[in-house]
């Protein structure tokens, strides 16, 4: 039964503003992610009866994946709008609005603990996992996905543009290495006190049948609606349609490969 608890606070609280605007439109986005899930699934040996935390659970795919599989599903995210959409889809999951480095469980409960591209929207990516390892049992899988090499990922040009249109960003002290790069998330990882494993990277691709479908689903991620907020829904399309243009087949359909980094790690 879903239930709802912990409200979201800091940037948890306006990340969840931001992803929630179009939520029903990034929903149609996160379908095309189900490939990830599924090798996701398949590297954490996610099995019948598991209970599975997916922090940053978004509109549910992955979790509709684990409980087809059996698993108890139990979902975190700071969007009461992309909640009510995995509500929809995983009416059987347990399912909170919440903070990443405050996350509404009990110690040593889960037996696989999930962040698809979430981690790193936390102030502090070690506090966030540092939860994560808190809440998972000792021993478990704790799997964290980030985006890929920026060559090979064909959304960066658009994540780009459309953030160039976002109110100036408080500057770093300090660039931190990308997540990609081999040893930086194993690091961030060994000092949240999960133990890394493997590492691997895994190529997927986003398809929009025409410009359309493109702009409905790309203006939803919680950047790109930062950046309309600011700038204004058209400078922002026009943003997006010229970092890909490159990528317009001739029948006017799009599509975009992207490559995905993951570390398994273990409590």
């Amino acid at each position: 039964m879903a239930t709802t608890s912990s409200a979201a606070v800091g940037s948890d609280m306006r990340q969840g503003e931001l992803w929630g605007a179009r939520a029903d439109d990034w929903a149609e986005v996160e379908e095309q992610q189900l490939p990830t899930y599924e090798e996701g699934i398949r590297r954490a040996g996610v099995k019948a009866g598991d209970r599975v935390l997916d922090v940053g659970c978004g509109s549910g795919v992955f979790l509709r994946a684990v409980t087809d599989l059996g698993g108890r599903a139990y979902g975190l995210d700071a969007s009461r709008g992309l909640l009510r959409v995995a509500r929809a889809r995983v009416p059987e999951a347990d399912l909170r609005v919440g903070d990443l480095q405050s996350l509404p469980h009990e110690d040593d409960f889960f037996d696989v603990v999930t962040g698809f591209n979430s981690f790193f929207f936390a102030d502090d990516m070690v506090a966030a996992l540092r939860e994560a390892a808190r809440v998972a049992k000792p021993g478990a899988p704790v799997l964290i996905q980030v985006w890929g090499r920026p060559e090979r990922c064909e959304l960066r040009p658009m994540l780009a543009a459309a953030g160039s249109l976002r109110p100036p960003q408080p500057e770093p002290a300090a660039a931190p290495p990308p997540l990609w790069q081999p040893g930086v998330l194993e690091q961030v990882a060994s000092e949240a006190g999960l133990a890394p494993g493997e590492s691997f990277d895994l190529s997927t691709s986003f398809e929009f049948t025409d410009e359309s479908a493109l702009l409905r689903n790309l203006l939803s991620p919680g950047p790109v609606s930062e950046a309309v907020r600011h700038s204004g829904e058209r400078a922002v399309a026009d943003a997006i349609l010229g970092a890909l243009a490159p990528h317009r087949r001739p029948d006017g359909s799009y599509r975009l490969e992207n490559e995905w980094h993951f570390l398994l790690t273990r409590a």
